[in-house]
């Protein structure tokens, strides 16, 4: 059974570097857009019994690229393909993961049932909002973490003045990963919520961060304002000198990339589990790249090999 990956249309630079690092071509695909919006999947290149990975983010358009990727998986299905993997670094819907208003739906779990009935096998992800989404798949689910990859670049930093910081209790797990591999305390801001329609407010810092520096870590920056909201909190009450952050996938929707750059944020560290356009890079934002650990990821999957050795 050979190893073939191919690429939806949301980020195919990564998908080509992911098969540079396994010593493969891309893997030869069609799309057409119709001008009734229906989208049009063909694999020009023979797949019968193939291994065969499909790479596929969620970006904008999110649902369309939901659907090319759903389409893909059934032509390859149908070319007969011996087995399909989902290669998805950043999950659709992955906030969408209960059910805390009624009458509405678990959208993540809505994400996997759509998934397997178009044939995919097996998911390959990176860094999921919440563990639960596991549970929502009846196919086996390998969930990779950027945590060596952004604290191998942090250790080269030499952070021992620096304290990591939770922007609220439910990130103290991710948090602790970070902190066990650098070596540094935790504190956590505390946030409440005064009424069914306010957001929560950060009212006191849990832990010791007077004269250090501070270093935030979540899975995803989406507006940027909860990171923003977080770095003045620490500077005002908490009166640290400099506040990095980290983060997984750098979703950066509106204007967050313009906010983030003119914070008083020293440096942004992020992955290429989406791709950031060149425009939005600026000096404070580092992206590292998510592809070899993919790539081991695809290659352990192909050879039979353990993919959780790939954690340590």
């Amino acid at each position: 059974m050979g190893l073939k990956v191919f690429a939806g249309s949301s980020h195919k630079a990564l998908a080509i570097e992911i098969c540079e690092h396994l010593d493969i071509s891309l893997g030869k695909s069609e799309l057409i857009k119709f001008s009734n919006e229906n989208l049009f999947v063909k694999i020009l290149e023979n797949v019968r019994e193939e291994d065969v990975f499909v790479v596929q983010t969620s970006v904008s358009p999110v649902n369309e690229g939901i659907v090319e990727l759903l389409i893909m998986i059934d032509a390859l299905k149908h070319a007969s393909a011996k087995r399909i993997t989902a290669v998805i670094p950043y999950f659709p819907y992955v906030r969408s993961d209960k059910k805390d208003q009624p009458r509405i739906s678990i959208t993540a779990r809505l994400m996997a049932d759509l998934l397997e009935t178009a044939g995919a096998h097996r998911v390959i992800t990176m860094d999921l909002h919440s563990d639960q989404i596991q549970g929502f798949f009846r196919i086996p689910l390998d969930q990779l973490r950027a945590t060596p990859i952004i604290c191998g670049y942090l250790k080269e930093k030499k952070l021992d003045d620096y304290v990591m910081v939770a922007a609220d209790a439910g990130e103290i797990r991710d948090v602790r990963r970070y902190a066990n591999r650098l070596g540094l305390p935790i504190a956590i801001i505390d946030k409440r919520r005064s009424g069914n329609d306010e957001k929560p407010k950060a009212v006191n810092i849990i832990g010791d961060v007077e004269g250090m520096n501070a270093l935030l870590v979540d899975d995803e920056i989406a507006s940027g304002k909860t990171i923003i909201e977080a770095v003045s909190f620490l500077k005002s009450k908490g009166k640290v000198n400099k506040v990095m952050a980290a983060c997984t996938h750098p979703v950066m929707s509106g204007k967050a990339t313009e906010l983030l750059t003119n914070s008083p944020l020293e440096e942004i560290v992020v992955t290429n589990t989406i791709p950031i356009p060149q425009e939005k890079i600026t000096s404070k934002i580092k992206v590292l790249s998510v592809a070899k650990l993919f790539a081991n990821a695809i290659q352990n999957v192909h050879n039979g090999e353990s993919v959780s050795s790939l954690f340590e």
